[in-house]
């Protein structure tokens, strides 16, 4: 029995840490380079800034559940976009850069497209395959309900049912 006391209290810590599943995150430039090959995957994007509060509580809540990170390794291509890096992101034939370079909290010309002008931090970006915007969202999301957007958009539902019609669905499969 002491040795079953003693597995349990030094090789379970191990064995959770283990199972912890991670995002891979990547660049943009990286994500469009990755689906030039095969095999495609949509692209997911996080607009985020580093003061944002909300960034980092979706960071160490939504994105480290497991569940979710799960889903968005196995659908996605995972792209962290700083909304006010300085650096130039060549794009769809174009040279995307600061809107204001050397500007303190200048939004970066991509992010601002992707967004519509609508600089609200945490965004997130869904590209299809192709690299075409799918849909955009603002705002810290709970894992669960993130989880049914990703997978709304993730396994094309938004071509077969209405939003509003698939929460209804999933709300009637939930015992």
């Amino acid at each position: 029995m002491k040795y079953l006391a003693w597995i349990v209290l030094f090789v379970g810590p191990i064995i959770s840490a283990q199972s912890v599943v991670k995002i891979d995150w990547m660049s943009f430039e990286e994500a469009v380079k990755r689906n030039e090959g095969y095999p495609k995957k949509k692209i997911f994007i996080d607009v985020y800034t580093d003061w944002c509060g909300w960034c980092k509580k979706m960071d160490a809540e939504t994105f480290a559940d497991s569940s979710v990170a799960k889903y968005m390794g196995s659908t996605f291509w995972c792209v962290k976009l700083n909304a006010e890096r300085q650096d130039t992101i060549e794009f769809a034939g174009r040279k995307w850069t600061s809107t204001q370079p050397g500007q303190h909290r200048a939004p970066h010309q991509l992010a601002a497209a992707l967004l519509q002008g609508r600089m609200s931090y945490p965004s997130y970006v869904i590209l299809d395959e192709n690299n075409n915007k799918i849909t955009s969202i603002a705002g810290y999301q709970q894992a669960s309900s993130f989880l049914l957007f990703l997978q709304y958009f993730g396994e094309n539902l938004h071509f077969k049912l209405p939003w509003e019609a698939y929460l209804k669905q999933k709300e009637n499969k939930i015992p």
